[in-house]
């Protein structure tokens, strides 16, 4: 007994001590750390075009191709098309995000609406969705993706709806899973004997209980959809240039790699951190509504 008492003794001294207050402050900056690197992207992209001197990221003077980094009105350069760098990463910023969170959203909804609603009904209605979604998460989605944004045409709305298309499925089934879990809940089966009509039980029991899985698995994807948005922009099947876009950005810069290697590395730069955040983000979110 003497043992265990010194032992437990032990153990709330180091927690009132710095140990505690280590594991305290890791897990604030868990938190911390990527929304600040979100806010910071997102404020770049969204407002400093608004309240700071941005000129135009399209129609630049082909004199003024190829200037260096901090030269008079272009802090990071210009392109060989004498566009400036900087304003195309703002501008490219917030084709991205706005296709990552288009993307997610739709998914969000669509998915989340489609696998909660069948493991609810269950039966044929479960089966019958199911085994739809189960026939688009057999075939390779990048190349489907490639294959829909081929036939659709380059444009951002174009991309939206391809990548929305094959994340529907990986939202029902996250949705699917966790309405079943809920379905055995007490509280659940109150409601069902109360004789509580679908609807209400769809948006006031379920959709609570399963938003913070499918927002969590959303951050989580959402640095996977800015990825392929760029790659597909890489490939010149996303957003067409003149319009900016970090992967048609990198598509451009590679073409003269070896003389200007920084047009080529700041968007790539933004690329990752953007995607790092958001992979952070969804890993804190998910480890603490899992209760670990």
């Amino acid at each position: 007994m003497a043992m265990v008492d010194a032992s437990a003794s032990a153990v709330l001294l180091a927690e009132d001590t710095g140990l505690g207050r280590g594991r305290g402050w890791l897990r604030q900056l868990e938190l911390v750390v990527p929304i600040a690197l979100l806010v910071l992207v997102v404020g770049a992209c969204f407002v400093w075009p608004l309240v700071g001197p941005v000129p135009d990221p399209i129609g630049g003077d082909v004199l003024s191709s190829n200037l260096p980094s901090f030269s008079p009105g272009h802090l990071l350069g210009t392109d060989p098309n004498g566009n400036d760098v900087w304003a195309r990463l703002l501008y490219g910023g917030r084709s991205s995000l706005i296709v990552g969170v288009s993307v997610n959203v739709l998914g969000l909804l669509i998915g989340g609406t489609l696998g909660a609603v069948s493991a609810y009904a269950g039966g044929v209605l479960d089966a019958i969705i199911m085994r739809v979604l189960d026939v688009l998460i057999a075939f390779p989605s990048l190349v489907l993706t490639l294959a829909v944004a081929q036939s659709l045409g380059p444009s951002q709305l174009n991309t939206i709806f391809a990548l929305a298309f094959f994340s529907v499925p990986a939202f029902a089934r996250i949705s699917r899973a966790a309405t079943l879990r809920l379905r055995e809940q007490p509280f659940m089966v109150a409601a069902d004997l109360c004789g509580t009509r679908t609807w209400r039980m769809l948006f006031k029991h379920i959709a609570p209980n399963i938003l913070p899985q499918l927002v969590t698995f959303s951050m989580l994807g959402m640095g996977i959809v800015i990825v392929i948005e760029g790659a597909l922009s890489f490939l010149g099947l996303g957003i067409p240039p003149p319009a900016p876009s970090w992967g048609n950005m990198i598509s451009q810069g590679q073409q003269s790699l070896s003389a200007t290697p920084m047009l080529v590395v700041w968007p790539c730069l933004m690329l990752f951190l953007t995607v790092l955040a958001f992979n952070l983000l969804g890993e804190t979110l998910r480890s603490r509504w899992s209760g670990r």
